[in-house]
């Protein structure tokens, strides 16, 4: 309802004076909306089965594998994998609101800065001529903040798991494990469908296709994936239409008041004086934290260009002098690690928030949420820019 009484009025207002701009976000906004459901619907059909522990060694496990699913088939589509085998391992824990907090801090953001496919604002720089493999350069960013937020999830989980296993009668590491099942994995094809997904998002910019063939690919993944898997294994995953809609909704709102929000910014972004890669990482971080880190890339790197001298059609112009390549790194870095710092900062978290209440977690407010990234998050990200960006 919020989002309608927001979004709607400033639609309208926005066509009066510029019905082009509603157009595009229009477009962008479809094509988000069908990479989410199709990523959705697809991983819903795959089911791990087997005894999975929630303690904090396995809960770490899982999210480090899913920090480099991320950069391999996309923050959301490891989100979609990883969450609902995540829920069913923590099911006997009362305390777990932060297993799924540090989820979306990795999982669904920060793993995905390896490459293009990982997250939509890389994937925007692949199509405007940045190298596919150029990201890769940022391992050592990957690494520094990826491994330093598993090593406080393992101390925080270890923490609150003693905690719980004194309170509660019997030891949770036996009652975790007291029925083992050897793990398999059912629905197996719907990994040829995600991988189907990754070679439409690949070949669409590879191939400077027409965005209509892109939805049309990712549509056509998830139609295979509704008809060829049995409705069992969906049920038995605890699959519902719930989630994805909430967050079509919410988003359809987000899309429609940021077209105002960045106008002013292709407008006036050159006279914020932004000269250091610290500044780019900071102002294109902070604003993707409440508006769609995508087009936020773009229009800090078309102001990166501006101060540079090169052309803002072609991003991959920035690489040819080091300090474009400096800016570039530090705007790909700010609006990737920064959407996790609020839920409506990337598209998966506020899917793995709807997905985790649904599967009966207390998962904390808006604000609730900000007070872990503020305390974890901010901390860690100065520490980034000393180590890195000055």
């Amino acid at each position: 309802v919020l989002s309608a009484v927001l979004g709607v009025p400033v639609a309208i207002w926005t066509a009066t004076l510029d019905p082009t701009a509603v157009a595009h976000a229009a477009s962008e906004y479809v094509a988000f909306i069908v990479l989410l459901g199709a990523l959705f619907v697809i991983s819903g059909g795959i089911v791990v089965r087997g005894t999975l522990a929630g303690t904090p060694g396995l809960n770490a496990v899982l999210i480090a594998i899913g920090a480099v699913l991320a950069s391999v088939i996309g923050t959301t589509g490891a989100s979609m994998l990883l969450i609902r085998p995540l829920l069913r391992a923590n099911s006997i824990r009362l305390r777990k609101a932060h297993v799924f907090v540090f989820f979306i801090f990795v999982v669904a953001n920060g793993g995905g800065l390896l490459t293009p496919m990982g997250d939509p604002p890389l994937f925007l720089g692949f199509l405007r001529g940045v190298p596919f493999t150029w990201t890769l350069r940022l391992w050592r960013e990957w690494m520094f903040v990826n491994g330093i937020l598993l090593v406080l999830f393992y101390i925080v989980d270890s923490t609150i798991f003693r905690q719980e296993d004194l309170a509660r009668p019997g030891d949770l590491d036996r009652i975790a494990v007291k029925h083992q099942v050897p793990l398999s994995i059912a629905g197996k094809r719907n990994l040829l469908y995600l991988g189907g997904v990754a070679a439409v998002l690949l070949a669409s910019g590879t191939l400077r296709l027409h965005p209509l063939f892109q939805d049309a690919g990712m549509l056509a993944m998830a139609a295979l994936s509704l008809w060829t898997t049995p409705k069992g294994l969906r049920g038995e995953n605890g699959f519902a239409w719930g989630p994805i809609l909430e967050v079509a909704a919410l988003f359809a709102g987000i899309f429609a008041t940021m077209i105002p929000a960045l106008a002013i910014l292709n407008a006036r972004g050159s006279e914020l004086g932004l000269q250091h890669p610290w500044q780019y990482f900071w102002a294109s971080g902070t604003l993707s934290s409440f508006l769609d880190n995508a087009p936020t890339y773009l229009t800090f790197a078309s102001a990166a260009s501006g101060t540079v001298g090169t052309n803002s059609e072609n991003l991959g112009e920035l690489l040819l002098s080091e300090r474009g390549a400096a800016l570039l790194e530090a705007i790909s870095i700010g609006s990737v690690f920064m959407g996790a710092n609020t839920y409506i900062g990337n598209g998966p978290n506020f899917m793995v928030k709807a997905i985790a209440e649904q599967g009966g977690v207390r998962m904390p407010g808006f604000f609730g949420y900000m007070a872990y990234s503020v305390a974890i998050l901010i901390p860690l990200f100065v520490v980034l820019t000393c180590v890195f960006l000055l």
